[in-house]
């Protein structure tokens, strides 16, 4: 590698700059408080563990993502870390082991092979809540509003959302006897919705007309709340397990017209994120000017199976990274901090303590450097008045 190369990154691994880290610890404060403050406690999973943890539950979909490699001491395979929320189920099966409502949330950078689309970037910091232990709709609302409020939070505005239920196309699959290959082919598919390919492609399944249509319906069943009348009327002869899934999609639907009044909300049957594990609800929000969800969420019932305790669960995530891109800027630093000269004088040393005791900013000056005050980023300079040290404004060059 040439010389002048070595200050490359990996394409879609990105670092943050001093002015970036600190808008980027404010908004993290903001959010983990605000998680505290609707009861949900702080996890801190570890960054990388073996992999049959990591690809159970969730994490089946992950294989492509994970980063794999053998660990010299017990010989076995570890996986980085490319998704958060198999290791919070894991903690709240496994650790916690309660039998009441859980609440958990989780801050920390994934590591990805390639990108999912939350901003190109094959490292997000992702940000996340999970809600175990409760199998009804309110589960689910809470969930739907504390992202929004997060969101919110974060400075975004003008946040729209996208609902469907992995519950109606698996119920269609399974009634049409399809075959995995087939469900997976479909899948895909539907979410390209692909009209003509999935006509096509159900065509040549030896499968009832009935079933057909209704599959080749889904794509089109989406809008407004009153396509879930429409979707009610095509899916009719579904059977239960449809039924009872468009039932609770709707129940969900009036539930977040209660609770969500001002949110736009748009109901896509098509709508499959996270279709190899989710078992019901899922969401995702949009905002104006960005192409990919800035967050995304859903029902993901029984997933600690696997860690000894199948516990209904419903939560979302985000990336800490691109809410602080999209969200409102931070107001400029009035104090930007105060010059200290060079020195070991006493009362010089006592003072500069006082006054980062006191929450200032203080950056002593190392002897014979370059650099002002203004070029340390400091709007005031400690100066000796007398017998004491006060910091002085300075005067802005006009």
């Amino acid at each position: 590698m040439i010389e002048r190369d070595r200050w490359l990154l990996p394409e879609g691994i990105d670092e943050v700059l001093p002015h970036q880290a600190q808008h980027l610890e404010q908004l993290r404060r903001r959010l983990l408080d605000l998680f505290r403050r609707w009861g949900y406690d702080l996890v801190v999973p570890p960054f990388i563990e073996y992999l049959e943890s990591l690809l159970t539950g969730a994490g089946n979909d992950l294989g492509l993502q994970t980063f794999k490699l053998t660990d010299q001491l017990s010989g076995r395979l570890m996986g980085v870390r490319a998704d958060m929320t198999p290791q919070v189920a894991r903690i709240e099966a496994h650790r916690l082991q309660r039998e009441e409502p859980v609440r958990l949330c989780y801050l920390g950078t994934v590591l990805r092979t390639v990108s999912d689309g939350f901003a190109s970037s094959r490292s997000p910091l992702q940000l996340g809540a999970e809600l175990y232990g409760h199998q009804g709709i309110e589960a689910d609302i809470e969930a739907l509003c504390l992202m929004l409020e997060t969101l919110a939070a974060a400075g975004l505005r003008d946040v729209h959302l996208d609902v469907g239920h992995v519950g109606i196309f698996r119920g269609l699959a399974r009634r049409a006897g399809l075959n995995p290959a087939q469900e997976t082919e479909l899948f895909d598919l539907l979410q390209r919705k692909a009209r003509t390919e999935i006509d096509s492609y159900l065509s040549d399944l030896a499968i009832a007309a009935e079933l057909r249509t209704m599959i080749a319906r889904l794509p089109i069943l989406n809008g407004g709340i009153e396509v879930l009348g429409t979707a009610a009327e095509v899916l009719h002869d579904a059977g239960d397990d449809v039924l009872d899934a468009l039932s609770n999609l709707q129940a969900i639907a009036s539930a977040a017209a209660e609770h969500l009044p001002r949110v736009p909300l748009y109901y896509d049957l098509a709508e499959l994120r996270g279709y190899h594990y989710k078992t019901g609800v899922v969401f995702a929000a949009f905002v104006p000017g960005c192409g990919q969800e800035v967050a995304r969420g859903g029902r993901y019932d029984d997933i600690g199976a696997v860690f000894g305790r199948a516990r209904p669960a419903t939560g979302f995530s985000t990336d800490l990274k691109l809410l602080m891109k999209l969200g409102s800027k931070p107001a400029a630093d009035a104090a930007g901090g105060i010059f200290a000269p060079a020195g070991s004088d006493a009362g010089l040393r006592a003072r500069i303590g006082e006054l980062r005791a006191a929450g200032e900013r203080v950056i002593q000056a190392l002897p014979g450097q370059k650099g002002d005050a203004a070029a340390m980023g400091c709007d005031r300079e400690l100066q000796r008045q007398g017998a004491a040290w006060q910091p002085v404004v300075l005067e802005k060059d006009h």
